[in-house]
């Protein structure tokens, strides 16, 4: 904020605010709640505004818009940047007379939308947005960088009560689940198995961190009955990815592969035919 308000100073307010007529008079600030108070800050009695006449689902979609261009986003943050902004889009123009499978296709076409305008892929949206799922504490822990992001993912899918026992186990035994454990955990709880007991197992198992399913629930492999697991140290990446951390590369490195992948099957399809 220092620094915003040092600049304000210097060479003024660059990019306008963006408000909205209020119904009972003055306006609301749709986009540049920051340099507004900035510039208050820095002594300025009037700030550049452009005034447009939005809904409230276009207001959100632009505060949204807004809000993704910010550097330091916290993962909360950005999932609840990504449903408010999901939500704003499904609402325009909804209707009531939709088949589940054009509402089905009607969704997807939002997660893109959003995906398309955020820069990220379709996947890394809707993980983002299942961490919105997430019970105050554990997002608290994402937040913090002691709960990994893709093993919240997998820990969201539990109901509260359940979700609240993950966090007490974090908390008891110091260390959060990897993502093989989380998902052993969202196993347990579909089959209706998870408990004190059962979480504390899991959590138990220090040994081989891809935690070993029973016989019956374990996939058929054509070769190997253990899974594979790719172990790539971070350094790898630094050059690539500069001052980013783990989760944060995770995800760019899932966009890059989601895009690769997009751009191999457009040109099978281009050859099938």
């Amino acid at each position: 904020m220092q620094e915003t308000v040092d600049s304000i100073r210097e060479y003024g307010v660059l990019v306008p605010i963006i408000a909205r007529p209020k119904e009972e008079g003055g306006y609301e600030i749709i986009s540049g709640h920051r340099r507004c108070r900035a510039s208050e800050l820095a002594g300025l009695e009037t700030v550049p505004v452009i005034v447009r006449h939005l809904d409230d689902d276009e207001a959100t979609v632009i505060m949204v818009d807004s809000n993704l261009q910010r550097e330091s986003l916290l993962p909360s943050e950005r999932a609840k940047a990504y449903k408010m902004k999901l939500d704003a889009i499904k609402r325009q123009g909804q209707r009531s007379d939709l088949t589940s499978a054009q509402f089905e296709q009607k969704l997807q076409w939002s997660v893109e939308k959003v995906a398309d305008e955020a820069g990220a892929s379709r996947a890394t949206v809707q993980r983002y947005i299942r961490l919105t799922e997430l019970i105050p504490d554990l997002l608290d822990m994402v937040d913090d960088k002691k709960l990994n992001f893709n093993s919240a993912v997998e820990i969201s899918y539990l109901p509260a009560e359940e979700q609240q026992l993950v966090h007490e186990t974090i908390v008891s035994e110091a260390h959060a689940p990897t993502v093989a454990q989380a998902q052993e955990i969202k196993r347990l709880s579909q089959k209706k198995e998870l408990s004190d007991d059962t979480v504390l197992s899991v959590f138990g198992n220090k040994e081989d961190s891809r935690v070993k399913m029973p016989e019956a629930d374990k996939p058929i492999l054509e070769e190997s009955p253990k899974p594979k697991t790719l172990n790539i140290p971070m350094a790898r990446f630094e050059k690539y990815f500069p001052n980013r951390s783990e989760t944060e590369i995770t995800e760019m490195i899932f966009k890059v592969l989601d895009t690769w992948h997009h751009h191999m099957q457009k040109r099978r399809n281009g050859q099938s035919r």
